[in-house]
């Protein structure tokens, strides 16, 4: 029987909310094919192996509260279903850069926090406590500084990190190299949808290079309703997202496209949204003979949903690759991650991934 994996969470937000009350879903219809896991088992471990064991926010209605309370407190909208009685008590993280200026109102932080240095030695202490082996990163687009934070807490614990935000940690060489260093696995950078926006634009993208078109012209406009969507109106959080969506895309494409013919990235807030993200694409090309032709897609997901799909999958990689001491960037990355340190088409990440799950 495979052991639990102690798992801590960094920001207890809607993506969080997520993945705990997907999982207990999950427990709650064990009878049924689990629809919508990529990996029912990723070596000995299931969905129901991730304990939730520390847990951090900035929010002062979620510090200081169970886990099970907390992840329906605003601005979380993700009710998909109850949660059993948690002993996690959700403890105080340092703000940073974490917060934008359009969601401080509605995340509502402490009023007198606590300092960095001094919170740097409780969190410590409590992912010691704790026993924590992953952590995920679940912090808003835009808090660089504040994942440097987390980044150097998982060096000193020796834990496991999953980052899911466009900060760069994972793909960056010097980051890279500390966490080979420190004998500590990270898994990152920028999470992918289950089937989102970034990991559809990719495969037409490809499909189109592959077949011999050239693509002159692409764009691709997300709207959403969430706290997400509302933080990246402060556009000056969004450069990191930019490059993380858009290099996902051009790796995938044979000829160089000018940078003025490409367009991907966040676009508007439209609060009765709620978790749905919408997804506006376009491409244009020529083809056979230098014969123009185009295509659009819309795709409408619930935000959340899409998130944890992979998150579930990184978390049992992260430990995984814990066991079996592996140390720095993990090349599973390229399958989970728009910006991961080294990019791969679909098809040979999804190998990357399935070789790393057999031990090979």
């Amino acid at each position: 029987m495979a052991k639990k994996i102690k798992t801590g969470i960094i920001g207890v937000g809607n993506c969080f909310a997520g993945l705990i009350q997907g999982i207990e879903y999950y427990k709650k219809h064990q009878g049924k094919k689990p629809i919508g896991l990529m990996h029912p088992k990723i070596g000995p471990y299931g969905f129901k192996d991730i304990e939730f064991v520390s847990a951090f926010d900035v929010g002062a209605n979620k510090i200081g509260r169970t886990l099970d309370k907390a992840v329906f407190a605003p601005p979380n909208l993700v009710r998909w279903t109850k949660l059993p009685k948690s002993r996690v008590i959700v403890r105080e993280s340092p703000i940073l850069d974490g917060i934008g200026i359009y969601v401080e109102n509605k995340i509502k932080p402490l009023k007198n926090p606590t300092s960095p240095e001094k919170l740097k030695k409780e969190i410590e202490k409590e992912i010691k406590r704790t026993k924590t082996e992953v952590l995920i990163n679940y912090l808003p687009v835009g808090s660089q500084k504040a994942t440097e934070f987390w980044a150097d807490i998982a060096l000193t614990t020796k834990t496991a990190l999953v980052n899911c935000l466009p900060a760069f940690i994972a793909s960056n060489k010097k980051w890279a190299e500390k966490f080979k260093k420190a004998g500590v696995p990270i898994i990152g950078d920028d999470i992918k949808g289950q089937i989102g926006a970034t990991i559809v634009h990719r495969i037409l993208a490809k499909l189109c290079s592959d077949r011999g078109t050239t693509i002159n012209k692409t764009y691709q406009i997300n709207v959403g309703g969430n706290t997400d969507f509302l933080n990246m109106l402060e556009r000056s959080r969004l450069e990191s997202k930019r490059i993380s969506k858009t290099e996902a895309v051009i790796s995938q494409i044979s000829e160089d496209i000018k940078a003025d013919k490409i367009y991907i990235g966040p676009s508007d807030f439209i609060p009765f949204l709620g978790n749905t993200k919408l997804c506006f694409l376009r491409i244009e090309g020529k083809m056979f003979a230098d014969v123009p032709y185009s295509m659009e897609l819309r795709l409408d997901v619930d935000d959340k949903a899409n998130s944890a799909g992979i998150v579930i999958d990184a978390v049992r990689c992260a430990k995984l690759a814990r066991d079996r001491k592996m140390r720095g960037y993990i090349p599973v990355s390229s399958y989970y991650m728009k910006h991961p340190l080294v990019q791969e088409t679909d098809d040979e990440a999804k190998k990357i991934v399935e070789r790393f799950i057999a031990g090979k």
